[in-house]
Order: structure tokens, then C-alpha cells, then sequence
């Protein structure tokens, strides 16, 4: 459901196909006001771009821009469901966005930049913001991490967004997991991944302002395994996502900077770490608190095998306690504990403990594999399973249960339960699947698999669907398509495909929000399990990036959307 985000556009048909192909071009450079759907120019002696982005909608909007660094959205609009992708995002941002050459990079960003590097700790922005009083909208940096120094194209490793506020009945993608104490305010952390994994921090509180050094709110995305220290920084972005309305939105103003400020001084060293009630697969540990200036936000434990090599992380904790399992019995190890502080500064190293796990010599039966295991009320996106009870001479605690597509192939783990049921969703229509069931115990013993059921999907609803593809900012040797699904009909769809021909000598770098079938040059995308159902007049979003021979200027052509 997210999110194409590129500068001025020219459209261009596919012969043979019920698809738009959008391929893009460089931002203007200069336009007080902006009305254009992809419209950008560049301020400031090129240190910032300022974007229109309509992305998600075709309604009116105009941002009339800053040239000191800022715009006002002085029209929108938008009336978009607010279940659903927003309508735009009008930012203005320093770095990579789609850009064709390092000479569309605005000036001075130093982006990319690897998070792993002493550079990275010193880049500080902040923003200021007006908000309407009306409409239903989010005020929010987006922050793009990829695994790659990537100029062009869609970042394939983290998205950062910090909603600063938000009004109506809005969420970040994903669920939340946790709340955090961040750059001087309270944050919900929300996760979810639609091709690349989006980390939002929800402000508890609104604010009209922030300033922060990035790495902030990246090394608290590392510390949840959400992000990686190598991946690097492309772009660093502020604006608003506005669903209905939007009109009256301001940046007043923006900075980026990579000369730091701000708190650098690190936290004490934890002290005392102490290890207790070691059993054959765990241990707890425990430390007092370290100190700091601004305040301690959490802790980094580390282990390693034995008394030598590398440590690697293995958790955080907010507090001075933290619960190490999953260790195999009889061996030792050793753990350390970092202290980190809301500016992202990390302390010493604490001393290390040293455990040696016990012989493991508890329970080791498995329980009796799950029988009688059945589907019923199949439908062309789900089924229902059930099985009766295996026994334990403990006690059966749960069971796993896998999946995959025919009859031959690797199981994959779909879900677990705790009962005898199982709702399978996310299935494509006329599909066949098989699936089978393992038992669990307490002391973590899993039984044989069931016996396997079969089960072949329906054909899915009535109702239409079309395909629009967009290619912005195509390079020498390498493109990026988009494709959004549009529900045509009258019914919801559960299901969709899209064939699509690639031209001789492309290949496949990655993909997003589909899984393909077929061998080239004959490709079908289909939906994955969460962006299969689409209601009538929404839609939904996949892409892949490809590389092609350099100066061959071919793209792909694609067919019809199907149903089902």
C-alpha cells in the first residue's frame, strides 16, 4: 500500500495492455507554486527539493513553496478512505529520491550514508509545522533506509516515519509493539513490512516541532531488529500524508545538518551483571543502572559462545533485568550489557558473566502426533483445520502448522495454535494447498508432523480489475515498475494476477507485494496474503526493480488484471 513518491512525470500507453506506464523526469527548478501531481524544485542552491508527490490519488492539490525552506498546501482536494493508503505526500527532504545521476542528490546531504559510520552520528534535522484545523491527515518525517548506497529506485531496507501529529482516524502500517521515550517526548512504535519493513513513531502528544539527530530513532529500530547498522541512509524527508483534505498544512521550516550538536556524551557502564537460575536452555540476568545526562532508555545484552570470539546481540531491555533462552544445554557462554541514551549514544561495555548451561536431562518425550486432521469451509481465500488432540506424558502446550502450495515442495510454518482449530487465510483462489500439524511440549519437544490434508481454493467474487504501471526515472542499465491494482468493480476481490512479458536480457533484482510464477520472459504476479482483498474503488500496490542491458531502453509489457 505504499509508495510512490517521484518528481515531474510524463505519461505513456502500453500497447496491447489495460496499463498506464509513467515514466518520470528531473524536478523543475523553480515554481513558487506547484500544482502539477509529481511537480518538485529545488531551493536553496539546490540543498533541498520541495515535491507535490499526489501519489495516491488524481484529486487537486498545491503546495505553494517556501524558498527559504518550507511550503504551504494551499488547496487539497483529497477524499480518500482512511483504511487505506493516503492520498499524497508533500515533502521537502535532502538527499537520493529516485535520483537518475548522484548530480539530482541535493547539494551538500552527503547521502548516501552507511548508518554504521561516525558521519551518521552527526546528522541532526528538525521541522516546524501548522496544522489545519480540518481533514484527516498525519504531519511526519520518512526517513529511507536500503541495504545498498542507492541513488534510484524503491529502498528495499527500512522506512523511518516519526509522526510528529495527526488528526482522524488514522494508523501507521502495521500493529504497534511497543512505546518508547524518544527526543524528549513519548513515541508508540508500530511495525510492518510491505516489501520493505516501515517502523513508525507515533507521538503520544502532539508537537508543532522536533529537532533530533537521526540516529535517534534508527538505532532504536536496530535495537528491535527492524533495521541493520550497515544499511545506508538515502533520503531524509518532512511533510504530510493527507487522506481528506489538507489544505492549510505547512512546513514553516526545515534543516538538515551533518555537523552534530546536540547530547554526545554516553551513558555510565552498567555495573554488576550478575547471572541466576541458569537451567539447561536459559539463564536471567541482572545489573544496576547505569547514569546519564539526559536520561538512560534502555540496554543492549550481547553473548557469545565460550570465553572468546565475537559477542552479537541477543536483546534489549528497558529495564536492569532481561531473560536469556533458547541456549543449548551443557555449554558456556558470556554476556555484556551496553547502556544507550535518547540521542542514540551507547556506553562501554559492563564486564562479562559467565554461565555454563546445565545437562539438560529433563523432559525429552515428544507428544504423539496430531490425527484426524481435516478442512472444511474452504472458500477462495481461506480454509478451516482441525485435528484431534495429541497427549504428552507433561502436557501438550500447542501446535505449529505448515503449509505449502500443491502437492509436492517445502512445508512452510503459517501459524501456531493452542487449540485444535486453525484458520487459514490469506489463500489464492483456485489453488491447491496442503497442509499438516506438530504437536509441542512445555520443555519445547515437537511430535511428528499429521498426516496431510489437501485442500483446493474456489474461484473468488465476481468483479474487475485493471493494472497501472508506473516506471519513474529509468536508468541505463535498470528501471523500477509500480503496479497498482485497482478494484474495477462493484464486489470486493479477494484474489488478483497480472501476466507480464519481460523484454530479452532483463532480469530480476527484487520484488515487492507479489509472488511470481512462470520463467522468463513470461511472468505472473499474483497477491500475496495480506493485499489480496481489495474493496470496490480502492486498491493496492507491487513493484519489482530490474536491470537490463546497459543503454537497452525496452520496458516490460503487461496484460490484463485478472480476478481470482
Amino acid at each position: 500500500m505504499r509508495r510512490l513518491r517521484v518528481a515531474a512525470v510524463a505519461a505513456t500507453l502500453v500497447a496491447g495492455a489495460v496499463v498506464t506506464v509513467v515514466v518520470g523526469a528531473a524536478p523543475a527548478q523553480a515554481a513558487p507554486v506547484i500544482c502539477e501531481k509529481f511537480g518538485a524544485t529545488s531551493i536553496l542552491n539546490d540543498q533541498f527539493i520541495v515535491m507535490n508527490n499526489v501519489w495516491g490519488a488524481d484529486t487537486a492539490q498545491c503546495i505553494d513553496v517556501n524558498q527559504s525552506g518550507g511550503f504551504t498546501v494551499t488547496q487539497a482536494a483529497h477524499n480518500k478512505a482512511t483504511n487505506g493508503a493516503p492520498a499524497a505526500y508533500p515533502a521537502i527532504y535532502a538527499g537520493c529520491h529516485y535520483a537518475a545521476t548522484p548530480a539530482d542528490c541535493t547539494t551538500g546531504s552527503g547521502l548516501p550514508m552507511q548508518a554504521n559510520t561516525a558521519a551518521f552520528g552527526n546528522v541532526r534535522t528538525s521541522v516546524s509545522y501548522t496544522y489545519p484545523a480540518s481533514g484527516t491527515w498525519n504531519a511526519a518525517y520518512d526517513i529511507w533506509f536500503d541495504p545498498t548506497p542507492r541513488m534510484n529506485g524503491q529502498n528495499t531496507g527500512a522506512e523511518i516515519m516519526i509522526w510528529l501529529n495527526f488528526q482522524g482516524s488514522i494508523q501507521p502500517v502495521g500493529s504497534q509493539v511497543a512505546t518508547v521515550n524518544l527526543a524528549g517526548g513519548t513515541w508508540q512504535v508500530w511495525f510492518g513490512n510491505v516489501g520493505w519493513n516501515v517502523v513508525t513513531y507515533r507521538r503520544t502528544s502532539a508537537t508543532t516541532s522536533l529537532n533530533f539527530a537521526v540516529n535517534t530513532f534508527y538505532n532504536d529500530a536496530v535495537s528491535r531488529g527492524f533495521a541493520q547498522s550497515s544499511w545506508y541512509m538515502t533520503s531524509v524527508q518532512a511533510g504530510s500524508e493527507p487522506w481528506v483534505g489538507g489544505a492549510g498544512m505547512a512546513v514553516n521550516s526545515f534543516t538538515y545538518t551533518t555537523t552534530g550538536g546536540g547530547d554526545t556524551t554516553p551513558p555510565s557502564v552498567p555495573q554488576n551483571l550478575t547471572a541466576s537460575g541458569t537451567t539447561a536452555s536459559s539463564t536471567n540476568l541482572s545489573w544496576s543502572a547505569s547514569t546519564d545526562n539526559v536520561g538512560v532508555t534502555g540496554y543492549t545484552i550481547f553473548r557469545r559462545t565460550g570465553t572468546s570470539g565475537t559477542f552479537a546481540q541477543v536483546g534489549t531491555s528497558t529495564g536492569t533485568t532481561f531473560a536469556a533462552t533458547g541456549l543449548t544445554a551443557s555449554t558456556q557462554y558470556q554476556f555484556n550489557v551496553v547502556a544507550r541514551d535518547a540521542a542514540g549514544n551507547n556506553s562501554t561495555a559492563s564486564s562479562n558473566v559467565t554461565v555454563t548451561t546445565g545437562g539438560g536431562q529433563g523432559d525429552t518425550t515428544p507428544p504423539s502426533v496430531p490425527q484426524n486432521l481435516t478442512a472444511s469451509g474452504t472458500t477462495a481465500s481461506s480454509t478451516n483445520l482441525s485435528w484431534s488432540a495429541s497427549t504428552d506424558n507433561v502436557g501438550v502446550t500447542g501446535y505449529t502448522i505448515f503449509r505449502r502450495t500443491g502437492t509436492s515442495g517445502t512445508f512452510t510454518q503459517v501459524g501456531t495454535s493452542t487449540g485444535t482449530t486453525f484458520a487459514a487465510t490469506g489463500l489464492s483462489a483456485n489453488t491447491t494447498y496442503q497442509f499438516n500439524v506438530t504437536a509441542r511440549d512445555a520443555a519445547g519437544n515437537n511430535s511428528g508432523a499429521s498426516g496431510n490434508v489437501t485442500v483446493t481454493t474456489t474461484g473468488g467474487t465476481t468483479g474487475g480489475c485493471s493494472a497501472t504501471v508506473s516506471v519513474p526515472n529509468p536508468w541505463a542499465n535498470g528501471y523500477v515498475a509500480y503496479v497498482r491494482i485497482n478494484n474495477t468493480g462493484t464486489s470486493t476481490i479477494n484474489a488478483w494476477s497480472v501476466p507480464f512479458t519481460m523484454p530479452a536480457g532483463h532480469t530480476f533484482v527484487s520484488n515487492w507485494n507479489a509472488t511470481f510464477s512462470g520463467s522468463l520472459p513470461n511472468i505472473t504476479a499474483r497477491n500475496v496474503g495480506h493485499n489480496g482483498t481489495i474493496a470496490p474503488g480502492q486498491f493496492t500496490e507491487w513493484g519489482f526493480q530490474a536491470a537490463r542491458p546497459n543503454g537497452n531502453t525496452a520496458l516490460p509489457t503487461f496484460g490484463n488484471c485478472a480476478v481470482g
